[in-house]
């Protein structure tokens, strides 16, 4: 089964951490990605800052198009900051995988996912090419 491990924290907390808390940091997530390497496809995103963001709210009505609005649609100081996704047996090694890249400062989520579609790669693509 496919698990997403999921991961939140205050913005720009990370950033202002001593250079060895981040280093230890890093060390789990280079880790977590050997890991899961070894194993076969995954899959890592990281999101860039909360100030980056846009939000689409539901149109007014039927007739009016959705309104896009600056900023993320949560008002709150934990922020989504990305996410792993792969391939498990099951929970518990999914759990083990995460464990990883636990830290003071940062909650870790793990929930199965169900693929939806779609198709992404880090390979550079040939369109149009004949």
């Amino acid at each position: 089964m496919m698990y997403s491990v999921l991961i939140y924290s205050e913005a720009g907390v990370f950033d202002q951490l001593p250079k060895e808390a981040q280093d230890r940091v890093m060390a789990g997530h280079q880790a977590l990605q050997k890991a899961l390497g070894a194993r076969g496809d995954f899959m890592s995103v990281k999101l860039m800052p909360p100030s980056s963001a846009v939000t689409v709210e539901p149109a007014a009505t039927p007739e009016s198009p959705p309104l896009v609005v600056d900023g993320p649609f949560a008002d709150t100081k934990e922020a989504f900051l990305g996410f792993y996704a792969a391939e498990f047996a099951n929970l518990d090694e999914a759990l083990e995988h995460a464990r990883m890249i636990s830290s003071p400062i940062a909650r870790i989520e793990v929930r199965p996912i169900a693929w939806a579609g779609g198709v992404m790669s880090s390979e550079p693509q040939n369109v149009g090419v004949a």
